[in-house]
């Protein structure tokens, strides 16, 4: 025996833990757990955002990420034209369309 170690570090040595399967099983959970709960619902809004933006038209009610609400008067590749007031027409991006609304909600809210 030798003197520096005690017994109980000595058993300790032999019980080890979960095995390389293991390990590999865990590692392999947490990445279908980050794939269900994180990446996959980022990609199905990601689509349905891309599919709003291609989908615009001149009349469509929208709403942008800043909260305001307009009727679209013109669209380009990268820019839609939002008429805002009766003589008020304002130029986003249209990556920044958040939703499309129901036609007359703009008339039903003034």
């Amino acid at each position: 025996m030798i003197p520096f170690i005690s017994p109980a570090y000595a058993d300790g040595a032999v019980a080890a833990g979960p095995g390389m399967a293991g390990q590999l099983i865990m590692l392999g959970g947490f990445v279908l757990i980050f794939w269900l709960l994180i990446w996959r619902p980022q990609s199905k809004r990601a689509k349905e955002h891309k599919n709003l933006i291609a989908g615009l038209n001149k009349g469509d009610e929208v709403v942008t990420t800043g909260g305001i609400l307009g009727k679209v008067t013109n669209t380009t590749d990268e820019f839609v034209t939002l008429q805002v007031a009766d003589n008020m027409v304002l130029n986003f991006q249209k990556s920044s369309v958040a939703a499309t609304l129901p036609k007359g909600t703009i008339k039903a809210i003034k």
